[in-house]
């Protein structure tokens, strides 16, 4: 993706962490949740490795910092949509694996058509001026 075509998709919303590659650009509230449960929705992940996940499949447009990414998991497993699980890295040092839970994965499908419905209406705001 080239930075012109980051440049002319950027948009602005409340600071949540999530911020465009360029750094110019924050996402919707909510969305730092949705992306995270999807990062987990195939395989169990600690924090690093969810962060990582979200900047490779956002083809590297998207990057979430650790101040948002802990508090944000901190809150998922509040809500029982994520557990975590201490367990050792292949170094050997103590990391926690995060786990979405069923209730987790019945939120992700729902906020992902939230997302969808939303995305669709954007696009015919867009369209339309």
């Amino acid at each position: 993706m080239t930075q012109a075509y980051v440049e002319r998709h950027s948009m602005t919303s409340a600071t949540l962490g999530v911020r465009m590659r360029d750094g110019k650009a924050d996402l919707l509230q909510g969305t730092l949740d949705l992306l995270i449960l999807k990062a987990l929705g195939n395989t169990p992940l600690h924090g690093w490795a969810i962060s990582k996940r979200i900047q490779q499949t956002s083809r590297d447009v998207l990057s979430v910092n650790q101040g948002s990414l802990y508090p944000a998991l901190y809150r998922l497993e509040d809500r029982g949509w994520i557990v975590g699980s201490e367990e050792s890295s292949p170094e050997g040092r103590r990391i926690k694996v995060y786990r979405l839970t069923l209730a987790g994965q019945q939120q992700m499908t729902e906020a992902v058509q939230s997302w969808r419905v939303f995305s669709l209406a954007v696009n015919h705001v867009l369209r339309a001026t």
